[in-house]
């Protein structure tokens, strides 16, 4: 894509140092991308409705079903390997997620992976768990050297075994980072050659050269199972749409967020928050989202 908006980044200067924990920073400019972006991504997905192939968990895969449509695209959940190179060649974006993993499920993932490659079919890799077990770990790091990740999306304890930086795992919730985070992202980056989707408090995406903080969301959306899936299939749907990886990741991120931030505003406990979550990002309109993304460029 090329449209004049996709580029547009708008500069604020603030004295206000502000931080995050594992994250500082002094510098006192801070880029604020243009709420223009994340809607015009939007916009694309919902005109265009890619089809988003997810070789996903068992656990989460009829969310993450139900969260593409929401967004504005189509996803299919197949994973047989008989069929996996045939029904990816439809598809806008190839979403795997090792939430449960058994040893005929990775070799689908490689097959589909091959075959997204081939056609210049964007993959994300959510590495649920790396860190957990050896299987996952080596699982992940296995689909990273095989394939070409446009978009590795993961927690930071995820992100952080991946990247060598100390990252610690408990089932599948992170336990973070030794280091500071965006160090984190950014090595994972450059080691990976990959865009890097680091989610937390506050979202961090990463090509290894520019940094993007995504400050939608709400806690509300960590006491939910399924989120972190979720926002991997949201940024598969992005990706779809878009030529530039990090800018798309980060706007997935942020509509994700907006509708978290609009879900918790009514919710009385976490499935009353689980109802309006989806009914507020099949909702969520552009000019809220153009208004309410929170999107800083380091």
């Amino acid at each position: 894509m090329a449209d004049n908006w996709f580029y547009a980044i708008v500069t604020e200067t603030t004295s206000t140092s502000m931080s995050m924990p594992g994250y500082t920073t002094e510098d006192s400019s801070i880029r604020l991308m243009s709420g223009t972006i994340p809607a015009g991504l939007l916009a694309a997905v919902r005109e265009k409705r890619p089809l988003v192939h997810h070789i996903t968990n068992s656990v989460t895969i009829n969310d993450c079903a139900n969260i593409t449509i929401c967004i504005g695209a189509a996803p299919v959940m197949a994973e047989a390997p008989e069929e996996v190179a045939e029904m990816v060649a439809a598809a806008g974006a190839l979403v795997l997620n090792i939430g449960t993993l058994s040893a005929e499920q990775v070799e689908a993932m490689l097959i589909a992976g091959r075959r997204a490659n081939e056609l210049g079919i964007p993959v994300v890799l959510d590495p649920v768990g790396a860190g957990a077990t050896r299987f996952r770990t080596e699982t992940a790091r296995r689909l990273l050297d095989a394939l070409d990740i446009a978009v590795l999306k993961g927690n930071a304890g995820e992100i952080g075994v991946l990247a060598g930086a100390g990252g610690s795992v408990r089932g599948v919730d992170s336990c973070g980072v030794a280091g500071d985070l965006v160090e984190a992202a950014v090595e994972c980056a450059r080691t990976t050659g990959t865009v890097v989707a680091m989610t937390g408090e506050i979202d961090v995406v990463t090509d290894g050269k520019r940094v993007f903080l995504v400050r939608n969301g709400d806690p509300a959306m960590d006491r939910l199972s399924g989120t972190g899936c979720m926002a991997a299939s949201v940024t598969g749907a992005f990706a779809a749409v878009a030529d530039d990886y990090a800018v798309s990741s980060a706007s997935a991120l942020a509509a994700l967020g907006r509708a978290g931030e609009r879900a918790a505003a009514g919710a009385r406990g976490p499935y009353s928050f689980r109802t309006a979550f989806f009914d507020e990002l099949a909702g969520l309109s552009l000019d809220d989202l153009s208004r309410h993304a929170r999107i800083e460029e380091r």
